[in-house]
């Protein structure tokens, strides 16, 4: 199985690119995401790979880092979730914002991605929420904090505070993880007002 390429930029279509590998091409299919962290034409790039087999056809999966290449992996296992839809998922979700929105189980964030509808989307946050904390590509141990919250993000007041965190500027992982920490900071029964102060402690700290 090839796990890792190592070569140099041949050609670029929609969803794939070629790698030259000492005179040999290798038909790559990648994620939006990391076509766009790919070099030009002619320059040497490195990709995380996953080899697909079956009987009629071998595919190769191409990714920026080994932390996307394990979100493909996790996703593959989704019932109703193919190489195609993986692939739009981390298109549209970066890793680390993938591990927010599966431990928060927010269905909505995950179904943006083309291809996603609300019951596939559901599966996911429902069925990858224990493996979201070891596959953060954050800080595990706030990944943790995250799942901690758990189906509570989807309703006030944490998904409030998460709301004001993100129009203050900060990311939708940014926010979400600090708005874990202040949960466990200010216990369960804590206001929107106690988890955004909280959230900001933890966002300034």
């Amino acid at each position: 199985m090839i796990g890792k390429l190592k070569g140099l930029i041949d050609s670029y279509g929609d969803d794939w690119v070629i790698v030259d590998v000492q005179g040999v091409g290798y038909h790559v299919h990648c994620s939006t995401r990391t076509l766009g962290t790919l070099p030009r034409v002619g320059e040497a790039a490195t990709l995380s790979i996953e080899t697909y087999v079956r009987e009629d056809m071998i595919r190769l999966f191409g990714f920026s880092s080994d932390a996307e290449r394990d979100w493909f992996r996790a996703l593959m296992t989704v019932q109703g979730v193919g190489a195609k839809v993986a692939l739009a998922i981390l298109s549209t979700l970066s890793p680390g914002d993938l591990a927010s929105a599966i431990a928060l189980q927010d269905k909505a964030q995950v179904a943006r991605a083309p291809g996603v509808g609300p019951k596939v989307a559901q599966r996911i946050v429902s069925e990858l929420k224990d493996k979201a904390p070891a596959l953060s590509a954050g800080d595990p141990a706030l990944a943790q904090l995250q799942s901690d919250i758990g189906e509570g993000a989807a309703a006030p007041p944490v998904a409030d505070a998460v709301s004001a965190l993100v129009n203050l500027g900060y990311s939708r992982q940014q926010a979400s993880g600090a708005v874990a920490a202040a949960m466990k900071a200010a216990g369960e029964g804590a206001e929107t007002s106690d988890l955004i102060r909280h959230g900001l402690k933890e966002l300034a700290g």
